[in-house]
């Protein structure tokens, strides 16, 4: 009894080891969408190749749908509603408004209930859930590719050719897809726990639409509201590919300034929403 006690009269106590949730930066774990990034890739593949596997036409839908939508928007509201377009064909305004816009459109859709159709990979492996909606949103960059080139076909059916603008091009289709990011990343994480996020998607899609200067020019906005028009984030990326790819544009740095920042937030908040909620998918979907 005495050895004993000597024993553990000698032991240190055992000091408490306090398990905390990463907070911050560090609590987003970027390095390990880094380590899978292959994944990100396959996965944005399979989707293409699930989206146009047993269809006729295949990607030439890809044409058809901005194209036709275009046509009716010229007919509607060029030449019925007279909308001003900046003193560019009305065809060529639309489209060029369209380019991005379905980017946008398509990516939050596809983003937006990516985890509902993916329970079964959910619930079986582990990797970084943040994969699949970023893997969605990858996938439609082979619409906006195709769109892009039927864009410059139509600038020379109509003798145009882009000027130095065009190179600036890359930073409004960012903008736009950081803000599809973001509300993808939004809409995906709180479709798990609510459906109703899931349901609701088309009908934020087509008011968003009409809060977007697709259909018409932004100088029918009074200059100076203009500011307040630029918190949708999608204003400046709209009219920024329209100065780059026609050179007309109603866009300024203030409007440009507001829409980043704006669109920014609306990532940065989706992320760290995404990854707050991520842990507790496989038992709540």
């Amino acid at each position: 009894m005495a050895r004993h006690a000597s024993i553990l009269k000698n032991q240190r106590p055992i000091s408490a080891i306090k398990i905390r949730p990463v907070k911050g930066w560090a609590g987003l774990n970027l390095a390990d969408l880094w380590h899978y990034r292959e994944l990100l890739w396959i996965l944005a593949l399979r989707d293409v190749k699930l989206r146009y596997k047993q269809t006729v036409l295949g990607i030439i839908w890809v044409i058809l749908q901005p194209l036709l939508a275009a046509l009716i928007f010229a007919v509607i509201f060029g030449r019925l509603a007279k909308l001003p377009t900046d003193g560019l064909p009305y065809i060529l305004f639309a489209y060029a408004g369209l380019v991005g816009w379905n980017y946008f459109s398509g990516a939050v859709e596809r983003a937006g209930s990516s985890l509902i159709t993916q329970t079964n990979l959910i619930t079986k492996i582990y990797f970084p859930r943040m994969l699949i909606p970023l893997s969605s949103m990858v996938s439609v960059l082979v619409d906006l590719v195709v769109t892009l080139v039927v864009m410059l076909g139509m600038l020379l059916a109509f003798g145009l050719l882009p000027s130095w603008q065009v190179f600036a091009l890359p930073l409004f289709l960012l903008l736009i897809a950081l803000t599809a990011a973001g509300v993808g990343l939004w809409l995906s994480a709180l479709g798990v726990y609510y459906r109703d996020f899931v349901y609701a998607i088309p009908f934020l899609i087509q008011i968003w639409l009409y809060a977007s200067p697709v259909v018409y020019s932004t100088s029918i906005v009074p200059e100076n509201l203009r500011w307040l028009y630029a918190l949708n984030p999608m204003v400046s990326g709209i009219e920024g590919v329209r100065w780059s790819v026609l050179g007309r544009g109603i866009l300024n740095e203030q409007m440009m300034v507001t829409s980043t920042l704006v669109a920014l937030l609306i990532f940065l908040s989706g992320l760290f929403l995404f990854k707050r909620v991520e842990s507790n998918f496989a038992d709540v979907i």
